[in-house]
């Protein structure tokens, strides 16, 4: 199993952004790419090359969903899980953004000292 080095974090959220770059950097020992937009993650994919990306479904201008599609559109996203973070987890939510092609939902507000673990999780689930 490869393992996982390089997440790419798509938040429009400041807060979050700074919490989830040390829950996975400083705690889980990643390589954190944040992206303020989905504009910019669609800008920065190739340059950066994540191996996992953790998008927020509710961002202004481009939503999480959106960014999703666009991302599958324009480049091969076989080998790479994309991640939803969000507060609406109603199992038909959840069903709607797997169907989309998300490979797991983490839930908002996440524990930041298990998030990491989550990820890894969600890796390893992915791999087999």
């Amino acid at each position: 199993m490869t393992e996982l080095q390089r997440i790419m974090h798509v938040e429009d959220d400041p807060s979050i952004q700074q919490v989830a770059k040390i829950a996975l950097e400083a705690v889980g020992g990643f390589t954190v790419h944040t992206c303020s937009s989905g504009q910019q993650a669609l800008t920065d994919y190739q340059t950066f090359a994540p191996q996992l990306i953790l998008l927020d479904v509710m961002m202004p201008g481009m939503d999480g969903p959106t960014t999703l599609q666009q991302l599958q559109q324009q480049y091969d996203l076989s080998r790479v899980p994309a991640v939803f973070m969000t507060a609406k987890v109603q199992s038909n939510e959840v069903a709607s953004y797997k169907a989309l092609g998300a490979a797991d939902v983490v839930v908002k507000p996440f524990d930041p000292m298990t998030l990491s673990d989550q990820i890894r999780q969600i890796w390893s689930d992915f791999q087999q």
